[in-house]
């Protein structure tokens, strides 16, 4: 290790310092520049013997946080201050109230707002989640919490190398399941950006590696090719005296990924890599007909898709995002994603929130995005929410696209992409949704769980008599319709659970057993019901019979039920009915424990996996790229188990691999003799079907390892006429 150079980490710290400082003269007055330099003194002496995995001093990370905030979102003094602030009370022996005395109620609130939970919780529950639900409380009363909390973890991810392979997985889960959408709804798209290529890098690193470096490899040649579309366009933007500026607009490396997946297509076929943005300098009146008239110009001289027109200033985002969109044809038969706004959309669309929030001040006009931020305030007021269920479904609303709907009478409402009619219903209010019995969409009857498109006129028929059902739940996506069916689904079982504890005593005392807390903690384990509201409104439905209940008595009085209490977090055991062959230890210790393998996933020897404690079910081990890997390790990262392979070939695991291609002659022969005469696999089952000279196989194969499969792939890749071969997570 590396002698510390103390003289010259001051430098470092004081140039930092300096940077920020310039960042914000902008913005900041030199009473502003005191109290920024008293909250730099005091995060010094409060870190000044603290030191990041890295090694670097401590102060680093909060003077980066608050260039972030500065620079990067153009916020001001305070939230400077609260940046450079953030960690004091979590981290070192100072408290809230020091804060407070010396900065005052305000940069109070936001830093208890940043500060994370430190109370004792339950097992089962996600401290993440609970983490970030303070977080968004704090929306009812100050945004810049979320806003900083955002330009923290964005510079926890750009230092995350320094830190164990683990923990880089645990930060990069919870990052690209909660905070890269959370940034996107702000309109935060830099910070959006980076948070999810960064996520990638640290969860696929082998994938985000190739990407990045075919971007390399082809930036030149984009740089060219854009140069050489924009130089008509400008020389006409010129002519007819528009100010404006052009720039070439990088596809992100997590897009390019997303792409790839979605269209079934490799790199060099991702339809719009090229892209421009034009900006143009217009008066607040003039830019809707500015905009237009640069579309007019693009598309006198490049053919556009008419399925690819977005035009988000006649009517922009939820998050305040405006924009107009089209892709057209250039030279060459290449495809270029052209993005047309005013320096206002532009600085809305770079800063997000803060710059929506700058001008909705100047112009004294509500935003969408104050509507958004109410529905979550709403969704909050529930105590009784799970965390998990809450982070779950308030995540389903980030990232959805967004539908334009219509009232009876012309109000214009907003709503996420495959949204219902109730979901509408409830979008009105929640009596209406609560009662809801019929829609009408263009005035035709529709079912409830009819999905909505944009430009429907809705009405909602309600009804007095009209109870909300479990069933609902099913189709709706709006975490506003979810929420409030939740809680008055629940409002009617805790009727049901009151009647049905008074049954439970009466059954229990029949057979001589008290009902106390030890007798109600035995009763979930024994019928699996998780709480004691759904214990007792299972007696209150009697769902539980009475054959059931005189089974467990006898447990009971036969002493037996210490084996259920240990059912799943024995002395370092887990037990089951089915046993797994035991290729698989976990820990760096290696421990040997049951699991199984997860049907979601299904690993195969040779799979980089991990182990998963579940509440009721052992250990259950899965791919690192499974599709739930993000959410159970930013949810239950105290779950996680490292998990590695014991070599062992003599055991077969079952996988699956879809095949595509040009349909002809003798191919699906071709492919079957392959797989069993050459590499002596045994095929569980085949599903071939064709298409307008289109090939699709999905195969089940007995095979040993992913090697194996490799080899296997690699070879029936050779065969003329296949396009993809990629292995998928369901057997048939």
């Amino acid at each position: 290790m590396q002698p510390i150079d103390i003289d010259k980490e001051k430098k470092e710290i004081l140039n930092k310092y300096r940077t920020l400082l310039r960042s914000c003269s902008d913005k900041t007055n030199k009473k502003d520049k005191k109290e920024i330099r008293s909250a730099f003194n005091f995060a010094m002496e409060a870190h000044k013997n603290i030191r990041r995995k890295s090694g670097e001093p401590y102060i680093y990370h909060p003077i980066a946080v608050a260039q972030i905030v500065s620079k990067e979102l153009s916020l001001g003094k305070t939230s400077i201050i609260c940046a450079l602030l953030h960690d004091v009370v979590e981290d070192t022996d100072f408290t809230l109230d020091d804060i407070k005395r010396n900065f005052g109620k305000k940069v109070a609130k936001i830093i208890d707002g940043l500060t994370k939970i430190q109370d004792v919780f339950d097992k089962n529950v996600s401290l993440q989640a609970e983490n970030f639900r303070k977080m968004l409380l704090t929306l009812s009363d100050d945004v810049r919490v979320i806003l900083i909390k955002l330009s923290d973890r964005l510079d926890n991810m750009r230092t995350l190398d320094s830190l164990s392979k683990n923990k880089q997985l645990k930060i990069a889960s919870e990052t690209l399941y909660l905070y890269a959408p959370l940034a996107h709804r702000l309109g935060l798209y830099p910070l959006k950006t980076e948070l999810e290529d960064l996520g990638l890098k640290f969860t696929k690193s082998e994938v985000y590696k190739a990407i990045a470096e075919k971007l390399q490899e082809t930036k030149d040649e984009r740089k060219k090719y854009i140069t050489k579309f924009s130089k008509p366009i400008k020389l006409k933007l010129k002519e007819n005296k528009i100010n404006f500026k052009i720039q070439g607009r990088p596809k992100s490396i997590f897009s390019i990924r997303n792409k790839m997946i979605t269209k079934g297509v490799d790199f060099n076929n991702v339809f719009d890599k090229f892209a421009v943005r034009i900006i143009v300098d217009s008066n607040l009146e003039d830019e809707k007909s500015d905009c237009w008239k640069i579309y007019s110009v693009v598309t006198d001289f490049y053919k556009p898709n008419p399925d690819r027109l977005r035009d988000w200033i006649s009517t922009p985002k939820e998050n305040g995002y405006e924009s107009l969109h089209t892709t057209v044809m250039g030279d060459d038969g290449k495809w270029v994603e052209v993005q047309i706004r005013s320096k206002r959309m532009d600085d809305i669309a770079e800063k997000g929130y803060a710059a929506h929030w700058r001008y909705k001040q100047k112009n004294n006009k509500e935003n969408s995005l104050d509507n958004w931020i109410e529905k979550i305030r709403e969704l909050l007021e529930n105590p009784e929410s799970n965390a998990i269920d809450f982070i779950d479904d308030f995540k389903l609303n980030l990232y959805s696209g967004e539908i334009f709907v219509f009232t009876p009478a012309g109000d214009l409402k907003t709503l996420p992409k495959k949204a219902t009619a109730l979901d509408f219903a409830f979008d009105i209010h929640t009596d209406i949704g609560l009662k809801c019995m019929g829609i009408k969409v263009n005035g035709k009857l529709v079912s409830l769980s009819h999905k909505l498109n944009s430009g429907d006129q809705v009405e909602v028929i309600t009804s007095k008599k009209q109870r909300p059902s479990k069933d609902w739940l099913r189709f709706v996506v709006t975490s506003r319709a979810k929420s409030k069916i939740k809680s008055a689904l629940k409002q009617d079982k805790k009727k049901i659970a009151i009647v049905g504890k008074e049954i439970a005593e009466r059954k229990l005392r029949h057979l001589k057993i008290k009902l106390n807390q030890k007798t109600e903690t035995e009763l979930i384990k024994h019928f699996e019901t998780g709480d004691s509201l759904e214990l007792y409104f299972r007696f209150g439905t009697a769902a539980i019979s009475n054959t059931e209940i005189k089974h467990f008595a006898n447990l009971k009085n036969r002493g037996w039920y210490h084996t259920i209490k240990n059912k799943i977090y024995g002395p370092g055991k887990f037990k089951f009915k089915e046993k797994s062959e035991k290729i698989i230890v976990f820990n760096e210790t290696e421990d040997i424990l049951d699991y199984k393998l997860a049907s979601c996933c299904n690993p195969i020897s040779g799979d980089a996996i991990f182990g998963f404690v579940t509440v009721t079910d052992g250990v259950k081990v899965h791919r690192f790229d499974c599709p739930n890997s993000i959410q159970l390790r930013s949810n239950y990262s105290y779950r996680i188990l490292s998990g590695k392979w014991i070599n062992k070939d003599d055991i077969d695991f079952m996988a699956t691999i879809n095949i595509r291609g040009i349909d002809s002659v003798g191919l699906i022969n071709k492919v079957t003799q392959i797989i069993s005469n050459h590499m002596n696999v045994n095929i569980k089952s085949i599903n071939i079907s064709t298409e307008d000279g289109i090939f699709e196989g999905i195969i089940t194969l007995k095979i040993h390892n992913v090697s194996f499969l490799k080899q296997l792939t690699k070879k029936l890749e050779k065969i003329e006429g296949i396009s993809s071969i990629s292995r998928t997570y369901k057997h048939q």
